[in-house]
């Protein structure tokens, strides 16, 4: 009778540790890029100086760095779900469904790789 395996072995971890340091490092870049943007850092142009009277501009000004904050927080919270990830590999309890206990397919995470539940749990808990 064969033994479930319970945990992935320390080379698939150290496989899933690689892809999470190429995606962490995409991402902070991206984070960082929007967070430039935001503070006008990489400008030089005039929307310091520009007159008032433009309201519809400012409008859309305004909604476009309110655009730009939400995706930065969505960046900022994709890139801690990464590192927690990376704890969860030296922990070595990465890719096990936090819900059932059972491991989460390599697929799954190699897509998603800050998973902590497999699609069935994340599924089962929507209903």
């Amino acid at each position: 009778m064969a033994t479930e395996k319970t945990r992935y072995s320390d080379e698939e971890l150290e496989e899933f540790r690689e892809i999470i340091n190429s995606k962490l490092a995409l991402a902070r870049r991206d984070y960082s890029q929007m967070m430039r943007s935001l503070m006008n850092a990489d400008g030089n142009d005039v929307d310091d100086t520009s007159p008032t009277y433009k309201v519809l501009e400012e409008g859309s000004t305004t909604q476009s760095k309110e655009e730009m904050m939400q995706l930065a927080s969505r960046q900022q919270k994709f890139i801690q779900g990464l590192e927690a990830a990376l704890v969860r590999i030296e922990n070595k309890t990465y890719g096990i469904d936090r819900i059932t206990g059972e491991l989460i397919p390599k697929e799954r995470l190699r897509i998603v790789p800050h998973a902590t539940l497999s699609v069935a749990s994340k599924n089962a808990r929507k209903k």
